[in-house]
């Protein structure tokens, strides 16, 4: 075996090593969005099957990150690629800036 003929087989395994990782590393990151989605979907149907009153189990994107531990931005794309997650802006008063409120719905017409 010459020195070239060793090089060529060691570049056809980075590419094929480069493949599988590459692959396994988007499926780890779909697999977790989901997991997101799925957590923040479990904890709104558990705050609307507790909720009293007028509380209808609306929650503001701070009291999520404060209860799920994600961030922000993790909270927004797990609401808009959920079927069953409704989104509903409050009323605050004059001067305020507008807040959303996320509430778990069954039959979401988003």
């Amino acid at each position: 075996m010459t020195y070239a003929h060793l090089l060529e087989i060691a570049s056809q395994w980075a590419a094929i090593l480069t493949a599988v990782v590459a692959g396994s590393a988007y499926g780890r990151y779909l697999f977790e969005r989901r997991q997101k989605r799925l957590r923040l979907e479990r904890h709104l149907k558990n705050q609307k099957a507790g909720s009293k009153g007028g509380d209808h189990g609306q929650r503001s994107i701070v009291d999520l990150m404060a209860a799920l531990g994600m961030t922000e931005a993790e909270i927004m794309d797990a609401a808009f690629r959920s079927l069953c997650i409704k989104r509903t802006v409050a009323l605050v008063p004059m001067g305020a800036p507008p807040r959303m409120d996320l509430e778990y719905s069954a039959q979401s017409s988003n």
